[in-house]
């Protein structure tokens, strides 16, 4: 085989090896694009941390050859890291009408949406990025607008999948573009990259319109209030939600802040019909009989400050949760959320709701993914026939499960890459390996910051959380040393100083000795004298208290 002048790098930035901050990359020669830029939730240990997005380094390295940022669709996961990553990397942004309506919302927060170049996409457009050319292809998943990319390179088509399902029952009728991804496999394909999130579970995922039938049994029986939980982004799931209150003649009313963005958007764009009176202020429901009444909520994660969780605790400024109301929380936790889920349905019993969690309701499931399942993705690669395949968007157990499906299926075991974020892989006349690792990680967001906050910070937080600080402060002479006044000692989060005299006294006069020592060492330098106190202090304490406290010596001199 003559050797190939081109070569193609296939990448993440973020999205393998864990949930979130979704971001591919490909390259050809000269040209790069980009797929997603999303975020993620911080795990327990980052300790004060609003959000994680990914590290762009490798993408601002190499800012002149960056030929724009395609988005898939809508999903925090996908869209929450743009602002941030567009502030340093000012490139075009393509993605279709709902996609970009959501996107566009968020720029303008960010004050940049004028400076931002966008272009509107759909399932036939067809686009050029330098020698790249990129077409698409629908998709159904839990958000509308959903599309896959076909990336044609000099090597051949790498073809990613988005995020996606194979829903032959779509609420919004519009359905997956099967006839148009067999043909893009039939015409031959270099390698696709292809949603792993539910590789674990058997079958084919569910329709989204399993829900809407078990809803309307929800509200055939509930005789009081009916609030429904779900997350913000499900526009199809609000869409049923808001069928079943008009079938029923209820009124809906809607709290948390995202929810009604995202229903504000879908109005204006048309993707959620509402009939004209059937939306009320939160104000309103007070004035109407319980059974007309409901309730859309975020919340369906038991993040502690959304809607649903303050009801729960009777903190929400605007509505309470009365006995007799029906919440469902039509969701399945997030890996991680399980504990604050079953925190807030503990709340809404004790405040005397009925709660359906869990999927289930009493005539069918509350809640289905947005994500295909064995079937679906097993479906996807007979459909695109790929010769390599990355699996990618989970946690490296989908991952791994999903490279059993593409052996399954037909795919060589060698053509399979797992790869992790910043691992590559090189394809060259044809023939496919990794490449050199480029950088990657993650970028914390703390309040206004980004990218602040790093290792040692967070190591900090940590200690501080775990076993507070002890601050010692000391004056000492310039001319021959003494101590003028001090030491004192602050104690947070450590012992609660009324009840701990004695042992701040012991530490006290430790301080004290440890610093006459060094004077009569001659020992003045200011960092040795700190790290005196802090050996001298710390083993104190541990001996009297097994605690490790950070400690934090002062020492002024006048």
């Amino acid at each position: 085989m003559a050797k190939s002048n081109h070569q193609v790098l296939i990448f993440a930035l973020g999205g393998v090896g864990e949930i979130g901050k979704n971001m591919y990359v490909i390259q050809a020669d000269d040209d790069i694009v980009v797929i997603d830029a999303g975020l993620k939730f911080p795990e327990e240990e980052m300790l004060g941390i609003d959000m994680v997005i990914p590290d762009i380094t490798y993408l601002e390295e190499n800012r002149e050859k960056v030929r724009g940022i395609i988005i898939t669709h809508g999903h925090e996961d996908h869209i929450g890291g743009l602002s941030y990553v567009l502030r340093h990397l000012n490139v075009p942004v393509y993605a279709t009408k709902l996609t970009l309506g959501l996107i566009e919302a968020k720029l303008k927060e960010a004050g940049i949406l004028n400076e931002t170049k966008r272009h509107l996409i759909n399932g036939d457009s067809e686009i050029t990025l330098g020698k790249l050319k990129a077409t698409f292809f629908r998709t159904n998943h839990s958000i509308p607008d959903s599309v896959g990319v076909c990336v044609e390179t000099p090597e051949g088509t790498v073809v990613h999948t988005g995020d996606f399902k194979f829903d032959m029952t779509p609420v919004n009728n519009q359905n997956a573009d099967i006839a148009k991804m067999a043909e893009i496999g039939e015409r031959g394909v270099l390698c696709l990259l292809s949603d792993s999130t539910n590789a674990e579970r058997p079958g084919f995922t569910a329709s989204e319109r399993t829900v809407g039938t078990a809803l309307r049994d929800v509200f055939l029986k509930a005789t009081g209030r009916i609030i429904v939980s779900t997350f913000a982004s499900n526009v199809h799931r609000i869409q049923q939600v808001i069928d079943a209150a008009v079938e029923h003649n209820r009124k809906v009313t809607v709290v948390g802040r995202s929810m009604v963005n995202v229903m504000n958007i879908s109005m204006d764009l048309g993707y959620l019909r509402v009939p004209n009176g059937i939306i009320v202020e939160p104000e309103e429901i007070n004035k109407l009989p319980a059974e007309r009444v409901v309730i859309l909520s975020t919340g369906s994660q038991g993040e502690p400050m959304s809607a649903l969780t303050r009801m729960a605790r009777s903190a929400h400024r605007k509505i309470d949760i009365l006995p007799g109301d029906t919440v469902v929380i039509a969701a399945t936790p997030i890996p991680g959320n399980e504990k604050y889920v079953a925190r807030t349905i503990d709340q809404l019993y004790r405040a005397g709701a009925d709660v359906i969690y869990g999927g289930h309701g009493p005539n069918g499931t509350v809640h289905v993914s947005g994500h295909g399942s064995q079937e679906d993705l097993r479906l996807m690669l007979n459909l695109i026939k790929p010769k390599y395949f990355i699996p990618i968007h989970g946690e490296f157990r989908m991952l791994r499960m999903h490279s059993i499906l593409a052996e399954q299926v037909g795919i060589e075991p060698d053509n399979i890459f797992l790869l992790d974020n910043g691992d590559t892989v090189e394809i060259s006349g044809g023939v496919a390996r990794y490449g050199p690792k480029v950088p990657s990680g993650n970028v914390l967001i703390d309040g206004l910051g980004v990218g602040d906050v790093g290792n040692i910070v967070l190591r900090d937080r940590k200690l501080l959380s775990q076993d507070g600080i002890l601050v010692v402060v000391v004056t000492l002479s310039k001319q021959n040393g003494t101590i003028l006044s001090g030491p004192d000692i602050i104690s947070r989060g450590f012992v609660y100083v009324r009840e701990s005299e004695e042992l701040l006294d012991e530490a006290n006069r430790l301080v004290t000795q440890t610093l006459q020592k060094c004077m009569d060492e001659n020992v003045n330098e200011w960092s040795s004298l700190k790290n005196n106190v802090k050996d001298a202090l710390g083993r104190f304490l541990y001996e009297q208290t097994k605690r490790r406290p950070m400690i934090l010596p002062i020492i002024m001199e006048v």
